[in-house]
């Protein structure tokens, strides 16, 4: 069926966001669809996923699940990641099919990534430390982001990860940041998060930064800020923050 004008506008407008927005919707997730194989037989589990910095899924996975005897045995898997539905028909609801390869991750790496693991999953403090969980990293082979309905976008990994200067600038900086930004503005991450973010209550604090955003948390709920657009460097985020700042005072009519 032929497209007319105004439809093929929006396809294009579409195909140049899909990156974009493929990588909003994997950051924020914190609830995922892990397939993996046993054998010849597909298995689905329901997982929650984090970002490392480079966007790569994480994952803290107990050895008593099949999902993670399976990936020792065949590391090739495929997350589905999917955002709310704008209508009652499910195929409206945007989302990413991610495929890759899983690994766990080296000792030398693990502190890190298990406290960006644990600032989207503070609750799981509770059992992260048991001996029988590992925390595994998804490398991104290719993704099939779908904006909506008829809406659909083959994305090679290489045009959905972020820079990789920008992400290295931005993990450099992260710990100040956010020793910053808690110390000094408490009042601004109240006022994103309940004023942008629906939150409520006091005691919010950033938590984790990369270069499409930051977390916001209180106590075990966590709020997603999206940038509009990804960020380069400290002053990049700088700059975000005041502006979200600015807006979520404006909401809150202070």
């Amino acid at each position: 069926m032929a497209l007319d004008e105004e439809a093929r506008a929006a396809l294009a407008r579409s195909r140049e966001a899909a990156p974009w927005e493929a990588r909003r919707l994997i950051r924020a997730a914190s609830e995922a669809a892990l397939a993996t194989r046993a054998g010849d037989q597909p298995y689905a589990s329901l997982v929650t996923p984090a970002t490392a910095p480079d966007l790569s899924p994480l994952l803290w996975l107990s050895a008593l699940s099949p999902h993670t005897r399976h990936l020792a045995e065949e590391p090739r898997c495929a997350l589905l990641i999917t955002g709310p539905a704008p209508s009652p028909n499910p195929q409206t609801r945007p989302r990413v099919t991610l495929t890759g390869i899983a690994a766990r991750v080296p000792e030398a790496e693990r502190a890190a990534l298990k406290a960006r693991w644990l600032a989207r999953h503070p609750y799981a403090a509770l059992y992260a430390d048991l001996p029988d969980f590992s925390l595994w990293r998804m490398e991104i082979t290719e993704a099939q982001f779908v904006g909506g309905f008829a809406m659909a976008h083959r994305l090679a990994a290489s045009a959905l990860r972020p820079d990789p200067d920008a992400v290295q600038r931005i993990a450099e900086a992260e710990a100040e940041i956010v020793a910053h930004v808690n110390q000094d503005h408490p009042d601004a991450c109240a006022a994103i998060a309940c004023g942008l973010l629906g939150g409520a209550g006091e005691g919010w604090r950033l938590v984790a930064v990369d270069v499409d955003g930051c977390d916001f948390a209180r106590g075990e709920e966590v709020r997603r800020l999206a940038f509009e657009a990804p960020v380069g460097d400290a002053d990049g985020v700088r700059r975000a923050l005041i502006l979200a700042a600015r807006a979520g005072r404006e909401a809150l009519g202070r």
